[in-house]
């Protein structure tokens, strides 16, 4: 039964369940202060050059105000000719580019064949207009195929957009400046690497949700290069002092000694007749 509930179509306009779901949660409360929404921080971008698509990410994942993860992968395998960019829910990200990967690795095994671009977009968009953006994934999907080269950006609520070059998460406003500053169609890979680099590091020096390291994932015909770093962080602390403590600092409560019994077993080695 409650399997034909999560397969069950949705009822199409707005869904307010959360609403009473929240005056509960209030009265539960009784006057405390509520649960409130957790920011994340991210920049990705991504552009299409003369050869293929390029996409970049940066490494922080953070937690609120804590940063939770200096080497977060944000660039994510779909198909040997697709990747894609997540900015939102770190959980839901992975998890939403895992289930696209598998499926088109089912329909690659029955065709033999790469899966197109339009069709992972496809999927993605059904996905996630299906749980009403429930689902905090923001992705940047790129990818080349044999009607060209592509790059989409699919938002938690479904809607997909196909543009020459994009930038998403929280620092996607300072990214997107150096972009449209400098962005030209047939862009050599050289130019392009660092017209990306330039803008992931634009937006990590203007969004204190983003830093680190700047990733870089190059599409083409040929192949998928992704270079991991591509840029290491300027910014590294020096430890201050070293963590060592003297004996006798945190204080034995009590001590308890269990001899460990050994038993002697003999080997013998018989030799296999081959004969």
């Amino acid at each position: 039964m409650a399997l034909s509930n999560v397969l069950q179509t949705p009822a199409a306009g707005f869904n307010f369940d959360n609403a009473t779901r929240n005056v509960a949660l209030d009265n539960l409360l009784e006057g405390k202060q509520a649960p409130k929404p957790m920011k994340t921080g991210t920049t990705i971008a991504g552009l299409v050059f003369k050869d293929g698509v390029l996409l970049g990410a940066d490494t922080r994942a953070t937690s609120g105000e804590v940063v939770a993860d200096k080497m977060c992968a944000k660039i994510h395998y779909i198909a040997p000719n697709m990747y894609c960019c997540g900015a939102g829910t770190a959980a839901d990200t992975e998890k939403t580019t895992d289930l696209l990967s598998s499926n088109l690795t089912i329909f690659s095994l029955n065709s033999g064949r790469n899966p197109r671009v339009v069709m992972a977009v496809n999927i993605l968009q059904d996905m996630l207009y299906r749980y009403h953006g429930q689902i905090g994934a923001n992705l940047i999907l790129g990818g080349v195929d044999c009607t060209g080269n592509h790059l989409y950006t699919v938002g938690p609520y479904g809607s997909v957009n196909k543009m020459p070059y994009l930038a998403m998460g929280s620092g996607d406003l300072a990214a997107i400046g150096i972009l449209e500053d400098a962005y030209k169609p047939d862009l050599e890979l050289e130019e392009a690497k660092d017209l990306l680099r330039v803008a992931i590091h634009a937006g990590i020096m203007n969004d204190l949700g983003s830093g680190h390291n700047i990733d870089i994932c190059v599409i083409t015909r040929q192949g998928v290069d992704y270079i991991r770093p591509y840029q290491e962080s300027e910014y590294k602390a020096d430890r201050k002092m070293t963590y060592k403590y003297r004996a006798g600092t945190t204080p034995v409560l009590s001590e308890k000694v269990v001899p460990i019994k050994l038993e002697v077993v003999q080997e013998k080695v018989q030799r296999m007749d081959t004969a």
